[in-house]
């Protein structure tokens, strides 16, 4: 495998310093008060009106949105969602949401791709070990192993898209388990920010604990993905094993 040279490494670190600088850059600016509920209480009544008043406008606007802030990897993105219901409605903010999310997602994939990822994948194919063998068994059963990824919303997000990267995990399947996979989870919050447009309307001060109160079973929808769904998975994978095994 050959060296490449420091400046060969700098151009290819490029675009990950980058997106580590405009992650710095938000906070920094303080922009991460946008990202907020105090932010849908203040704008999201009057966000939700210019999307019924320019709703192409708004859903394309909504959707740029949402990439950049999933490509900066910035956290505080629940609230986009929320406010995608709000302005959309649940069916339409979902596909919107995992539209946006998807596309910054293949951005970070692509950044971690063209940094590390491709020397890092040759390397674990030139030492043959456990790195290897993963790789190559995420290559065969991409779809499922991103899928089941994606659709658990305690799997941090970020984490999925630099780990695909740093493998050079297969794109195409990458792209359609990203999509499918957020669809549950974003359209239990995205009918959340729904209802939570209903509040604020009716004049209702929303904060974290009316939601958790209100919302309560949506919200065990959530946590079923996030908990049971992963013990289902294994339980299930543990009976499919005793039934492969043959006695002696």
């Amino acid at each position: 495998m050959a060296k490449r040279s420091a400046r060969e490494w700098a151009i290819r670190l490029l675009p990950l310093m980058a997106i580590a600088g405009l992650a710095v850059a938000f906070f920094s600016l303080g922009w991460n008060r946008y990202l907020s509920m105090d932010m849908i209480r203040e704008h999201g009544l009057g966000l939700q009106a210019y999307a019924q008043e320019h709703y192409w406008l708004a859903l394309v606007a909504f959707i740029a949105v949402y990439a950049t802030a999933t490509a900066s990897t910035i956290p505080g993105p629940v609230f986009l969602t929320l406010l995608g219901g709000m302005m959309f409605g649940p069916w339409v903010g979902a596909l919107a949401q995992a539209t946006g999310a998807t596309i910054g997602s293949v951005v970070i994939y692509l950044v971690y791709r063209t940094a590390i990822g491709t020397w890092l994948r040759a390397k674990f194919a030139a030492d043959a070990g456990f790195m290897d063998r993963l790789a190559k068994g995420v290559d065969r059963n991409a779809f499922v192993t991103l899928f089941t990824l994606r659709v658990i919303p305690s799997v941090p997000f970020v984490l999925i898209n630099a780990a695909a990267g740093m493998i050079a995990a297969p794109l195409r399947p990458y792209i359609l388990a990203t999509f499918f996979g957020l669809l549950p989870s974003t359209f239990i919050y995205t009918s959340i920010g729904a209802g939570l447009g209903e509040m604020i309307q009716a004049g209702e001060h929303v904060d974290l604990s009316l939601l958790v109160s209100r919302f309560f079973w949506p919200l065990m929808g959530v946590v079923f993905l996030s908990l049971l769904l992963p013990l289902g998975l294994k339980l299930g994978k543990v009976w499919r094993d005793r039934g492969q095994e043959t006695p002696a």
